[in-house]
């Protein structure tokens, strides 16, 4: 059966449509940062494969993981790792059954967000002096 009407239907909405609640998106961001660090683990273990494989193969892999690049990929592991720990314990009271009240979640979800840039900043800096 043909469809005559199909350039005339409107777009079916997606997640560009609407503005997702602020919660929606630190629950999804959570998902990603623990997909992202189990890429950051990926890499971690190359580096340490990169000490079995030899003095060469190590040297390479050290010079990539040491670089601006491997540093800027290492300094997103470690806010995704901050950022995942803080929603974790966030997620652990809420399994108490206390926080649920919108104002609270959004006030956990920023002092979250500030406690993960936070101890992001604290640890590249003592990790680097």
């Amino acid at each position: 059966m043909a469809d005559v009407n199909r350039g005339n239907r409107p777009l079916s909405p997606f997640l560009t449509s609407y503005q997702q609640p602020f919660n929606a998106v630190l629950s999804i961001l959570h998902r990603a940062t623990g997909a992202g660090l189990t890429v950051g683990g990926i890499l971690m273990v190359w580096w340490f494969l990169g000490v079995a494989g030899g003095s060469d193969y190590f040297q390479f892999v050290d010079d990539l993981v040491t670089s601006w690049i491997g540093g800027l990929i290492m300094l997103g592991c470690l806010g995704m790792l901050w950022y995942h720990f803080f929603n974790g314990v966030r997620h652990l009271i809420w399994d108490t059954g206390n926080g649920y009240e919108k104002p609270v979640v959004r006030m956990t979800g920023l002092a979250m967000l500030a406690a993960a840039g936070a101890m992001t900043l604290i640890t590249w800096i003592v990790a680097y002096l």
